[in-house]
């Protein structure tokens, strides 16, 4: 039954990417025959929508493109992600506050449902770290690739005197997994403790301790939510986020990538960033991993980072392929 299910899962995948295949194609053969007609009888305004819906359909047929160099089997998941202030005082929380931002816009565009879990806000502002979570197909396999140190330079607003600074924060993307894959918790692992949740004050900060803070002793793994004001519901969340904490340590080991991911918290700082935002002296975003750079920061901070994205699937997809060439 087991066996039989892993290849209806498999079935149903393959035959939803060939009907979207379909239903594009049958889309671009309709486009070049109201394109024909509309030339016919010079209709201006439907040339105009032809071409509209061809940079649409250019948009979708990209998207499939990229969701099929994603191979691994939690690429489909739901993402959880985590990001925490590094080197920089209040410059790196406001940093995370940027990073927030640039995600939850991206987030938007693609039609994913985000949902706040847990949030440090800092002593004079900006976060000192939040998780959230991104719902929808393939949210881990594109959010994968932000995992690792960002680096923002620029002239700080919290300086009197106008000196340039840097800030580091740390990106944590984990698959959320899903009932079907089994993370063995023993209750006699877990310590499980409550406190007050934080916040701006009045109605926002809870007068009980609805707060919950999850420690796995063999890990060490540390997880909390206090995002919602039923303790009930924050413990479920929690456990929710140390189900896929564990799952991600299980698939780094098989990996052999002994390194854990929360213990790489020591070293946001100089030297380990993937990706630098430099808004002074001059203006560019570079990805270190794949070279591609882009001089519109804005955009970029407003949430167009599918370049980035897009190339990092690209050189993941190079490099298998180079593995199995290397192999024969």
């Amino acid at each position: 039954m087991t066996r039989a299910k892993e290849i209806l899962k498999k079935k149903s995948n393959i035959s939803e990417v060939v009907e979207n295949w379909i239903s594009l194609k049958r889309e671009l053969e309709d486009s070049e025959v109201l394109l024909e007609l509309a030339e016919e009888e010079q209709d201006e305004e439907t040339v105009r929508e032809v071409v509209q819906k061809t940079v649409r359909l250019k948009k979708d047929i990209r998207m499939l493109e990229l969701e099929q160099l994603m191979r691994e089997e939690q690429d489909i998941l739901n993402a959880i992600v985590s990001i925490h202030a590094g080197a920089g005082g209040t410059e790196a929380q406001d940093w995370v506050e940027m990073l927030l931002r640039m995600y939850l816009r991206w987030g938007e565009r693609r039609g994913f449902k985000v949902e706040m879990v847990d949030m440090l806000p800092g002593e004079e502002a900006g976060i000192k770290s939040v998780t959230f979570t991104v719902e929808g197909k393939y949210a881990y396999g594109f959010l994968k690739s932000e995992s690792g140190i960002h680096r923002l330079v620029r002239i700080s607003p919290f300086d009197a005197s106008g000196r340039r600074h840097t800030s580091f924060a740390a990106v944590f993307v984990y698959p959320e997994i899903n009932d079907e894959i089994v993370v063995d918790i023993k209750p006699s692992d877990l310590r499980i403790e409550t406190f007050r949740a934080s916040g701006a004050g009045g109605q926002h900060v809870n007068k009980t301790s609805s707060a919950v803070r999850i420690t796995h002793i063999p890990t060490g793994i540390v997880v909390s939510c206090q995002n919602e004001k039923s303790q009930h519901r924050n413990r479920e969340i929690a456990m929710k986020i140390l189900r896929s904490r564990l799952y991600e340590r299980e698939l780094k080991k098989r990996q052999e990538k002994l390194q854990e991911i929360h213990d790489n918290l020591d070293d946001i700082s100089w030297g380990n960033q993937i990706r630098s935002y430099i808004l002074q002296p001059y203006r560019l975003v570079k990805d270190h991993r794949t070279n591609v750079e882009r001089g519109d920061v804005e955009s970029v901070l407003d949430g167009e980072i599918d370049v980035f994205i897009e190339a990092f699937l690209l050189k993941q997809l190079q490099e298998r392929e180079s593995k199995k060439v290397a192999a024969v």
